[in-house]
């Protein structure tokens, strides 16, 4: 009953002291506030220094401490003490991470604090505790504490009201461009990009000089960013809207290189990282992609920076893996490439706002003028000050003996300071003072005259002073010297590199443009070559070593594509798989290349039988209009188009069911209006037009296109001409090396399915026939044999005979060797002649002479 009584009356107590209030505005208040609290008090930077009040407060703090970069090192603690204990009332740990942070190299573009100690490194260890290190200002610090003695900028209370600190440090130094910034507030975020001080310097210099300049004027003076890690800046277009608009985005690569060891097995050394990327982390991140079979080729990974040699990280390979390669699924999947959002927002006049980059500098300079008067107008007040009592000693000087009899008739100062003002001399209160604690010495005859002196020169100083308030020009040309002096001292050169490409990763960037020879051989053992490692000799020479195989493996496929090209490999089965011309490893004339297994989902009973080289599948234009012309050993025939093939899949597609006994043998890409020739081993060939075939689907059977004699015989090749082009003729190659060349025209049409007519003449002398290609003049023919012997000549020294002749000797083949396979070469390039000889010469010499390969610089992917 008494607690009652007790809570009644209490409520009538308190009654007209409680408030009601909606708690969703209180709350929406509340938010507010301590949103602004974080924005404005921790997490975005001043656009005048540069700077959030926790750097600010480090730097002020041990410049009241006298730490300069000429003193000696004082440990971190008394420093982090200082800043805390007097400025920022927040936990120990964020002020010594800040302070780290500004000592560190890899993080700073320009450091601020020179730090003796264990300040971390760029493999992610951390510092040591804040009682072993020791700091002191930077050189290049104290240039953003110039003049702050000199009423530059205001000073606020600090939390306790007990000390002052500056509001902003008035720096020589674009600090917010030179080495950016990054913080996440409430509801908004900042990540400045960090700059070079030259190019920064120089884009204020013409700012000055030209107030209306474009951001596009200004870009030649301020490229990019610069960061302290280096690397190597991809693409220009999104560091073009950050300046222009405040946000934007940087692709920045590591820098990587090459190198043989003495064991012939290749190493990629990476040189440069990314900024803010983890030395030891990217490491483990390679080695886990290598154990995941992402990456292939790579045997060991292994980080051997050090503080002396920078960044050193070594990834050895396999020997037949493909550098070029390796290098781009590493941009691909690791942050050897890594993209930074641009998001300017700082603080103008409290608030925050998104800038561009004139923006950043108009208001550094703005800034650089307010301190320039400040300062000004401090000096010409002090200069006021000084030539006042000066004037004072000399109106002493002159009246020496009388003033020196005033004082010493005064009983106390104060009368002393009273008769001197009321002498009639015309002194002040100030200037008698300031006799009064005169000392004797500066009563000589020298001491006077350096009192005028000084005087004098304070009068020059007052009417430079007035005159640079006075005229804005003058204020803005002593800005301009200012930082032209600031560049001298401490601008270097750029650390990061621009490379003006798209924003998007392709590899093909990454890999020179050029043909290059693909090499099959019977056991499914793939290389590429560049095409000027093989010679052209003459009909009849003895040819020169291809590639050395195993025992009982020949070359049996030779392609000529570009490095940039697609290529679309057809199996015996049937099937259809995609590759890259450059995904293929590269391997000299002589090498055995990498089993074709390794680079597709080949199965163990199935081989490579065609390859076809599409320019671009991404061309929607070109692959509608586009076929698949496919035949079999049998004369099976199958027209299906590319658009079917266009899509690329890892496990490869179905390109033609092919039956049981049959094999595919041959693919070929029309426009849909050629005429298709198919040739037989036991020397005819048909010809009829490619309408003829109509379009299927992918899994269909296709077509009889020639009959096959017997189980003997079956078909060699097959070509798809023009009717038009006249410039083309039908090669075929027998097994003993005998060839000829014979007009299309000489082939009637014949209709599809038929037995054709003869092509060669087929005897024990030449052997069967091996294949048929279409041919100009001005290409090459390559042919190969089982042995792996290789010759190159150019077409126009094959005769043109017809249809029913032997032709003549285009290679001579050893006793058990035979032609394994032919193709041609479009003749591109300057290829030199090399005679021909008769005599016998051992596997692998050439007739005569280099060959035009040989002697070369080596090209970027050799």
């Amino acid at each position: 009953m008494d607690q009652t009584e007790n809570t009644m009356e209490n409520g009538q107590n308190n009654q007209g002291r409680i408030i009601p209030v909606n708690i969703e505005e209180q709350m929406k208040t509340a938010y507010i506030d301590y949103s602004m609290s974080v924005i404005v008090g921790r997490a975005l930077p001043d656009v005048r220094d540069g700077l959030k009040p926790v750097h600010r407060r480090i730097l002020f703090a041990m410049n009241e401490l006298d730490l300069q970069y000429n003193k000696a090192y004082k440990k971190s603690a008394r420093v982090v003490g200082e800043v805390l204990g007097k400025y920022h009332p927040h936990g120990d740990s964020s002020v010594y991470d800040a302070m780290v942070r500004m000592a560190q190299e890899w993080s700073m573009r320009y450091t601020l604090i020179d730090g003796q100690g264990n300040f971390g490194n760029q493999d992610g260890d951390g510092p040591a505790a804040m009682r072993y290190t020791e700091v002191r200002m930077d050189r290049i610090a104290e240039s953003m504490m110039d003049d702050i003695d000199k009423e530059t900028v205001d000073f606020q209370l600090n939390f306790d009201d007990s000390e002052k600190e500056p509001t902003v440090l008035p720096t020589r130094i674009p600090q917010l461009l030179v080495n950016g910034s990054s913080g996440i507030a409430v509801g908004m975020a900042t990540n400045m990009m960090p700059h070079n001080l030259s190019e920064v310097l120089d884009g204020c210099v013409a700012y000055i000089d030209n107030r209306e300049i474009t951001i596009d004027e200004l870009m030649k003076h301020v490229k990019a960013p610069d960061f302290p890690t280096a690397g190597t800046i991809y693409g220009m277009e999104g560091i073009k809207a950050g300046y222009h608009f405040g946000r934007g985005r940087v692709v920045l690569r590591g820098k990587m290189q090459v190198e043989t060891k003495t064991s012939g097995r290749e190493q990629i050394i990476i040189t440069e990282v990314p900024y803010q990327v983890n030395r030891d982390a990217l490491t483990d991140k390679i080695g886990q992609l290598v154990n995941d079979k992402v990456i292939d080729g790579i045997v060991h990974v292994n980080n051997e920076s050090n503080q002396k040699e920078g960044t050193r990280i070594v990834v050895d390979l396999r020997r037949d893996a493909v550098a070029n390669v390796i290098i781009n699924q590493l941009y691909k999947y690791t942050e050897l490439q890594t993209s930074f959002g641009i998001n300017n927002v700082a603080l103008v006049k409290g608030r925050p706002k998104i800038l561009n980059l004139k923006d950043m500098i108009s208001e550094f300079v703005e800034f650089r003028h307010e301190v320039v008067v400040r300062r000004a107008k401090y000096e010409l007040r002090k200069a006021q000050e000084r030539a006042h009592i000066l004037q004072g000693y000399l109106i002493a000087l002159d009246h020496l003996d009388e003033v020196i009899a005033l004082i010493r008739s005064s009983a106390t100062p104060d009368i002393a300071k009273e008769s001197l003002i009321n002498a009639g001399w015309g002194l002040d209160e100030i200037q008698a003072k300031a006799i009064l604690e005169l000392r004797l010495q500066r009563l000589t005859g020298m001491e006077r005259e350096k009192i005028k002196q000084e005087y004098d020169e304070l009068m020059q100083l007052i009417a430079h002073l007035n005159e640079l308030l006075n005229n804005e020009q003058m204020r803005f040309d002593l800005i301009k010297t200012e930082l032209l002096e600031i560049k001298a001292k401490f601008g270097d050169e750029r650390k990061t590199e621009i490379t003006y490409l798209d924003d998007e990763v392709r590899i093909e960037d990454l890999i020179k443009e050029e043909d290059v020879v693909i090499t099959i051989s019977h056991h499914g053992y793939v290389k590429r070559t560049s095409l000027t490692e093989y010679r052209q000799q003459r009909r009849g020479g003895r040819g020169a070593v291809g590639s050395k195989t195993r025992e009982e493996d020949f070359i049996e496929h030779l392609f000529v594509a570009s490095t940039h090209h697609t290529l679309l490999f057809f199996t015996e089965k049937g099937r259809c798989y995609w590759l890259k011309s450059y995904e293929i490893p590269e391997g000299d004339k002589t090498s055995k290349g990498r089993a074709i297994q390794n680079l597709m989902q080949l199965a163990p009973d199935d081989k490579v039988r065609a390859i076809i080289d599409v320019p671009n599948l991404d061309d929607e234009e070109f692959v509608k209009n586009h076929y698949i012309v496919l035949c079999t050993r049998k004369g099976i025939i199958k027209k299906t188009s590319l658009e079917d093939f266009s899509r690329r899949r890892a496990t490869g597609v179905n390109a033609i069911t092919i039956v049981e006994g049959d094999q595919l043998l041959e693919a070929k890409m029309t426009d849909g209006q050629s005429e298709i020739m198919m040739a037989v081993k036991s020397g005819r060939a048909i010809r009829f037009p490619e309408e003829k075939v109509r379009p299927t689907g992918r899994g269909a059977i296709g077509v009889a296109g020639i009959e096959v004699d017997d189980a003997n015989d079956e078909v060699v090749g097959m070509i798809c001409v023009k009717a038009e082009d006249t410039s083309r003729t039908v090669l075929v190659v027998s097994e003993k090396g005998y060839g000829k060349r014979t007009a299309v025209s000489e082939y009637r049409f014949t209709n599809r399915g038929g037995k054709g007519v003869k092509t060669i003449n087929v005897t024990d002398k030449t052997g069967a026939l091996v294949g048929i290609l279409d041919v100009t003049e001005k290409e090459d023919l390559m042919i190969s044999s089982r042995n792996g012997i290789t010759i190159r000549m150019s077409v126009a020294q094959i005769s043109e005979q017809g249809r029913a002749t032997q032709g003549v000797k285009l290679i001579r083949v050893d006793e058990g060797d035979e032609i394994a396979a032919i193709t041609k070469v479009a003749e591109e390039e300057e290829v030199e002649s090399v005679n021909g000889s008769n005599e016998e010469q051992q596997p692998g010499d050439a007739p005569g002479g280099e060959s035009p390969g040989e002697g070369n610089e080596p090209t970027e992917n050799q």
